[in-house]
């Protein structure tokens, strides 16, 4: 079978590997499709190299179907449409107080292990989420980066007729405007990449560069002075953290998306003066991939036009330098099968 390898100094190698037989408490998936998630493309700028074992197939947003299952393996069989939720939580401690996807030591497989951009992969069987028979493939590659949306929407606690804005419209920020505006609420979204905002834009959103408009105004002329319900702070810049504070109405809750690998400085008084809240958001649970396939499968929302790019998994070297000529891009898929 053809597996590709990150080799490290943004180098990825496509080699020749033999089919391994799962072990007694996995299966085996013939894989789909692999998206490109922006983690995997830390590892190619090297940003990870010191806790990925090079060299390494990476890899964690995919489709696939079950080719084997280990001899353990009951609730699953051959021919099922499957994703993966990619969280090993095997080492969960009751200090971790139940909350397996983030527990202190949590594996997250396709960076702490080998992961789907290879076209045979053997995972655990108690990763696997099931997929109706009629579910989409190629939509199915984006349930993980969907499910990180949900994660965020449900923590926010966002119901009809709030309103939402959305710092970021990258990949994961148009996934959370898609979500929220499903919930009901009046969903806005800031972003300064003209691409972007163009296309959410033709996705029917309500989209600003908060360069050229002056962003506050612009939500309190929306909202009757109110300002934000909940802002979703996915950008991951400090001015992204300037704002928010301010476009958030009295007792807004405030989602933290974006990973800020540095301290960044945040103006606090506004936490006090208008009791705002700020809530982390990491990963996805159970339901939140139960909610993603729920959606894929329905296909009510333009998930279709997130995906735009679709390359052979043999090309995967110049899928990543065609990332890094083009940001603007939303979702590149790998066709596993070729």
């Amino acid at each position: 079978m053809i597996a590709t390898q990150y080799k490290g100094n943004k180098n990825f190698a496509v080699i020749d590997k033999k089919i391994e037989e799962p072990k007694d408490d996995e299966v085996r998936i013939k894989v789909a499709y692999s998206g490109v998630c922006g983690t995997d493309v830390h590892i190619y700028h090297g940003m990870m190299d010191k806790r990925v074992s090079i060299p390494q197939t990476i890899g964690h947003e995919m489709s696939g179907i079950i080719d084997a299952v280990g001899k353990n393996v009951t609730n699953f069989k051959t021919g099922e449409k499957v994703v993966v939720r990619p969280l090993d939580d095997r080492k969960v401690k009751p200090s971790d107080k139940g909350f397996n996807h983030i527990c202190e030591d949590l594996k997250f497989i396709g960076i702490d292990s080998p992961g789907s951009m290879q076209q045979y992969w053997n995972v655990p069987a108690f990763v696997l989420h099931n997929l109706k028979p009629e579910t989409d493939l190629k939509l199915a590659a984006l349930i993980e980066p969907l499910s990180v949306a949900t994660h965020d929407v449900r923590r926010s606690g966002l119901v009809k007729g709030e309103t939402a804005v959305v710092l970021g419209g990258g990949p994961i920020g148009m996934l959370v405007a898609m979500v929220a505006k499903e919930v009901g609420a009046q969903v806005i979204i800031s972003e300064v990449n003209p691409t972007r905002i163009k296309m959410a834009k033709d996705l029917g959103f309500d989209a600003v560069n908060p360069t050229e408009v002056d962003l506050v105004a612009y939500v309190k002329s929306k909202t009757e002075d109110k300002r934000a319900d909940v802002v979703f702070e996915v950008a991951g810049v400090q001015p992204a953290l300037d704002i928010m504070c301010e476009v958030a109405g009295i007792r807004g809750r405030i989602l933290m998306v974006a990973i800020h690998g540095d301290k960044k400085p945040v103006d606090l008084f506004k936490f006090f003066w208008k009791e705002l809240s700020l809530i982390g958001a990491r990963v996805y649970e159970k339901e939140d991939y139960e909610k993603s396939i729920e959606l894929i499968t329905e296909n009510k929302l333009p998930f279709k036009a997130m995906i735009t790019d679709v390359q052979p998994l043999s090309k995967i070297q110049q899928v990543f330098e065609n990332i890094d000529k083009n940001p603007s891009g939303m979702k590149v898929l790998m066709d596993c099968s070729l």
